[in-house]
């Protein structure tokens, strides 16, 4: 077995290029917003009459743009299509990740955006409604790494 992949997936064993590091400048990516300090924020995301949830490559797609959008840098990205429907996937993020979970049969994704930094969940939003189409979408927040 190749020693970059593990029986969980792929594992990388050099650190990544994305981002370049220099220990004068280092900084912990954690935000404030509104007097409040934390790593980033959790959006979980419900599509509801949802559309194309059972194409891997449109959904990829979606996505990758979403991610984007965020701020994010997109550093790996793995879906897995389920027979006889439906697909689970994510993006690795240098600043966390993306991941779905679609039901085609129920019209149903479930995904959740997790982001550190500057980086704004919240503008994917409009990525998610123009690529499934759901006829409802349902969100809860949750602010990771919060500092007392």
């Amino acid at each position: 077995m190749d020693s970059l992949v593990s029986p969980l997936g792929m594992v990388s064993e050099h650190p990544s290029e994305a981002q370049t590091f220099d220990a004068a400048e280092a900084k912990d990516h954690f935000v404030e917003r509104d007097g409040v300090r934390f790593a980033g924020t959790h959006l979980i995301v419900d599509l509801w009459g949802a559309t194309n949830l059972d194409d891997p490559a449109h959904i990829d797609s979606v996505l990758r743009e979403a991610a984007i959008e965020t701020g994010a840098t997109i550093l790996h990205g793995h879906f897995h299509h389920f027979h006889p429907g439906g697909v689970s996937g994510v993006l690795v993020l240098a600043e966390s990740h993306v991941s779905i979970h679609t039901w085609p049969e129920r019209s149903y994704a479930a995904l959740d955006i997790f982001v550190c930094g500057i980086c704004n969940p919240y503008l994917a939003v409009p990525i998610l409604k123009k690529g499934f189409l759901p006829e409802r979408v349902q969100l809860a927040e949750h602010k990771r790494g919060l500092i007392g």
